[in-house]
Order: C-alpha cells, then sequence, then structure tokens
C-alpha cells in the first residue's frame, strides 16, 4: 500500500429540481458510509450559492451532520468560496466544524468565478483577488494567534480573537483550488496543498504541476504536500459501455451548466465546455471498466506525482443505485490496483 497516494470522493451534493431532497440526503449518507467501507480516505463537499434551478446542499452543514455517521476520513471543503465571506464568520464557523469532526476538517478555498455569486454579495470586479487574499490571512491568523490586529483595503480588525479554537494546532490545513497559473504559484507559497481542477486537460494539468513543483521549490517547500490533490470525473462500471451509458447523459448535463456558469473562462489556454460529450471526454474524464479506469488513473499519477486523488461519481440526476455500484467497484478493483501499480 502506497503511503504517497489517497483517494478521496465528492459528496453528491447538487441534484435536479424535481428531486424528493430529503430521500437525496439520506442517500449522500449511504453513499459516504460506503466510500468509507470502501477504503477512501477523504470526502469533499463543494459549494455554490444561486445554483436554482439545481437544488444545492451547503457544505458545512452536510460535513458536520456527516461527522457522526463517518470515523475514519477527513472531511473536506472543497470548496468554499472564500471571496464571498467575512473571515471572522467563517473562521469561527470553521473552527466550530473541526471540532464537531474531531479534528478531522480539511479545508479547501477558492476565489471562485460565478458573476451571479459575487454580483449577489456586492463583490465587484476589482476587489475579488485582494479581498480572497485578505480574508486568507485573517483565517490563518485567527486560529493561530491569540489577537489579531490587521488594517487592510477590505477588512480592519483590532485586537480580534474568536471564541472558538479548532481542535488542530493552529488550525486546519488550507488547501488553495486553482485552475490558473499565477494562483497554482500563490498555492505553492501560501497554502498546505494544491487542489487542481480536473475539468483541464492532462497535459495542461502535468504543466501546471510542474509549474507548482517548481514554485514550491522557490518557495523552500517539499514536493508533494501532503493535500496536493486533483479531483477528476469518474465512473466506473464493469464494462465500459455501461459505464458511458450511466454517466454520459449526466455528465452531459452537468458540463453545460459549467458552461453557461462562464468556469472554463477560468482555464488556461481558451478551452471551452461547449462541446458535444464525446469531445470533452477526450483526455478529461475517466470513464471505463475497472482495468481503463486504473490505468488511466496511474497516468494521472506519473504525470503529476499528487498525494490525493478524488473522483466525483455522481451527478445530477444518477440513480443512487449507480452511485453506490461504483464506489464498490472502486473499492474492489480500482483503488486496490492502483496503489499496487505505484507500490
Amino acid at each position: 500500500m502506497s503511503e504517497r497516494l489517497r483517494f478521496g470522493m465528492t459528496l453528491p451534493v447538487e441534484h435536479l429540481p424535481g428531486d424528493d431532497i430529503g430521500q437525496r440526503f439520506d442517500n449522500l449518507l449511504e453513499a459516504a458510509r460506503l466510500a468509507e467501507a470502501a477504503g477512501f480516505s477523504y470526502l469533499d463537499a463543494p459549494q455554490h450559492y444561486l445554483a436554482a434551478p439545481s437544488q444545492y446542499l451547503h457544505c458545512v452543514p452536510v460535513l458536520a451532520r456527516l461527522a457522526s455517521e463517518v470515523s475514519s476520513v477527513k472531511l473536506c471543503t472543497n470548496i468554499i468560496q472564500l471571496t464571498l465571506h467575512h473571515p471572522v464568520q467563517i473562521a469561527e464557523e470553521l473552527a466550530t466544524l473541526d471540532v464537531i469532526t474531531g479534528g478531522r476538517l480539511v479545508v479547501g478555498f477558492g476565489r471562485g468565478y460565478r458573476e451571479d455569486e459575487f454580483l449577489a454579495f456586492g463583490v465587484g470586479p476589482g476587489a475579488r483577488l485582494g479581498r480572497f487574499l485578505e480574508a486568507w490571512e485573517i483565517v490563518r491568523r485567527l486560529w493561530a494567534e491569540d489577537s489579531v490586529t490587521f488594517d487592510g483595503k477590505h477588512f480592519q480588525l483590532a485586537d480580534a480573537s474568536i471564541g472558538i479554537r479548532p481542535v488542530q494546532p493552529n488550525g486546519p490545513p488550507l488547501v488553495l483550488a486553482a485552475s490558473g497559473d499565477k494562483m497554482i504559484a500563490r498555492a505553492a507559497k501560501m497554502a498546505d496543498g494544491w487542489s487542481a481542477v480536473g475539468h483541464s486537460t492532462l497535459d495542461i494539468l502535468a504543466r501546471q504541476s510542474d509549474l507548482y513543483k517548481q514554485a514550491l521549490a522557490d518557495a523552500g517547500r517539499a514536493f508533494p504536500p501532503q493535500h496536493y490533490r486533483v479531483a477528476v470525473e469518474t465512473y466506473v462500471a464493469p464494462t465500459r459501455a455501461e459505464a458511458e451509458r450511466k454517466a454520459f447523459p449526466h455528465v452531459a448535463r452537468k458540463y453545460a451548466g459549467y458552461a453557461s456558469w462562464g468556469q472554463d473562462k477560468e482555464l488556461p489556454d481558451g478551452q471551452t465546455f461547449d462541446l458535444p460529450i464525446e469531445e470533452l471526454r477526450a483526455e478529461r474524464f475517466n470513464i471505463g471498466d475497472p482495468v481503463q479506469v486504473t490505468e488511466r488513473f496511474l497516468e494521472y499519477h506519473a504525470a503529476m506525482g499528487m498525494s490525493e486523488l478524488g473522483v466525483r461519481l455522481f451527478w445530477a440526476g444518477m440513480p443512487h443505485a449507480d452511485l453506490l455500484a461504483a464506489i464498490e467497484l472502486m473499492g474492489e478493483r480500482v483503488m486496490p490496483d492502483v496503489l499496487k501499480a505505484i507500490g
């Protein structure tokens, strides 16, 4: 078993308008328990606001509830859009969540990209990066210091001290989600890890991994960090035809939504999601039988050298039974074979 690679799963938090959301939440709990039993090391919960017509369960309350359902896996906010939050509010909320999870929290922050969300929270175009960077520094300091004074452009604090401390000394690990080169370089300097967005093709991710490795070396930091991760759209079934039949309609709907949100504008080299699913899948998704999926993961590991590999096995509208079947097959065939191959 490799000490260098851990598998994670994105929780099924996004659902169609007509779904029974109470039942879907119960399904989420069952999937999380099965993922832990199958050998996954961490579970991710993303965050979006104004996701209508989708129903979108929010990450902090979901992870707080999940803490009593699973006992060994790390629980991760991957990602919270920090730019939309006040750092005092999110520092105390996540400190509380770290207590609830018994110190199993890993915090993923991102700058965000959706114009609808920025406008709703009153964050103008010129304020976004500066607000994000200030909030990051304040959260770090509030977790680690007894008293914080900060005089920034967006936030000001005078001898501030939060009322609850995280279980983990100096707070949970902070992972920065980034798809642009400049933010990836920042991740090497300011974060405990980089969360690479698997929407990019593997050749771009490999190039960015080299950039990240060099930025870490320039900062005097070791490669790979514990929480250097990539998340890959994945579905595994006994045959490739079955995997494609079960996954493609739901993945296509998801990426049409991404295109409408402008998510692909954050990617390098002018990539677009406004393509047929057959073209989108090339070098981007990992959908197939256990052997194919295993081999593709080994290609990712060889190209990137990441320490954590996340998968999304569910998209809005997918039957719950299909998610459970993929989790079981990941645990029975894919994860053991990947770990055996890399030693």
